[in-house]
């Protein structure tokens, strides 16, 4: 039986990234085929799993080496609106991620799982903190945010740290996201990786893994 879970916020415990986006480049009347293209490119780029295509600035935001106002500065300058000029970039992070919503269900998957005694650890690449935080020390034992501790997804170090803080080997827990490279660096470590989809999967996954009822009626 597993002991412990590390999860991913954005896009896990939230609302999916791809609603949040749409809803932003609408209101901020941003150019869409132009804002995919260059985030494909620079997520892609971050992601990279052999670590060969070198740094770029999402490296140095998630890790909290450049501040939020730089990053929104050098992102506004790479992108445009319909009316060919770049948007306004002081806030640019807030208004992207504000159509993120907390999903219940997978909370309430945490605090069962809390409740019958497995360790939980929220695991966060951050673009800033745009996290709402009210309650966490219901579902959380432990929170790493990536900008807070100088480490970011998929690199090792992270996973060692989370597990550090709850006390458990790789094996004895999964981790859950819902971006495959982040996955395939856990997987490397040994830990469980289980890729996150939607929620009735996901919990349907964690409650065969843990073999208990995670599901509150």
């Amino acid at each position: 039986m597993l002991k412990g879970v590390l999860i991913d916020w954005g896009g896990v415990l939230t609302t999916g990234l791809h609603e949040a986006i749409s809803e932003w480049l609408v209101a901020d009347g941003i150019d869409a085929d132009h804002y995919r293209e260059l985030m494909r490119e620079l997520i892609q780029h971050a992601y990279d799993g052999d670590g060969r295509a070198g740094e770029n600035p999402i490296h140095a935001l998630e890790r909290g080496e450049i501040d939020v106002a730089a990053f929104e500065r050098d992102l506004a300058a790479r992108l445009l609106t319909v009316h060919g000029v770049p948007p306004v970039a002081e806030g640019l992070l807030t208004r992207m991620f504000a159509g993120f919503q907390p999903v219940p269900t997978m909370y309430d998957m945490l605090r069962a799982a809390r409740s019958a005694g497995i360790a939980t650890c929220l695991v966060s690449n951050s673009w800033g903190d745009h996290y709402r935080r009210e309650g966490w020390n219901l579902y959380f034992d432990q929170v790493v945010i990536s900008g807070e501790v100088g480490m970011r997804k998929p690199e090792p170090r992270i996973f060692h740290h989370a597990l550090g803080l709850v006390g458990l080997r790789p094996e004895e827990c999964v981790f859950i996201d819902d971006i495959e490279a982040n996955i395939e660096a856990a997987r490397a470590l040994g830990l469980v990786g289980l890729h996150h989809r939607d929620a009735d999967a996901t919990i349907a996954a964690m409650e065969e893994l843990c073999e208990i009822t995670l599901r509150v009626a």
